[in-house]
């Protein structure tokens, strides 16, 4: 559970600080959020899988990890476009 919390808390950081970083170093941290979703989503499936959250609020939160990474693969494409 600690380790969730923190992984929420760090990625709320990186996140904030990625909105306001220069276009050069963006990139980078969206990649490390990105991981660090990644390692969100599968910690949170082994608390379910060990019973540690119910279901439903399993549930609720895997739907808001994968809007939230569908969030981010816009922001990474944005990023990665050509400027106009």
């Amino acid at each position: 559970g600690v380790k969730i919390d923190n992984l929420f808390t760090e990625l709320l950081e990186i996140t904030l600080t990625a909105k306001y970083t220069s276009l050069e170093d963006k990139i980078s941290f969206l990649n490390t959020i990105s991981r660090k979703l990644d390692n969100l989503k599968f910690f949170t499936t082994l608390l379910w899988e060990a019973k540690g959250i119910n279901a439903g609020n399993y549930g609720k939160l895997a739907q808001k990890l994968f809007h939230a990474g569908t969030m981010l693969g816009g922001w990474i494409k944005q990023q990665t476009l050509p400027q106009k």
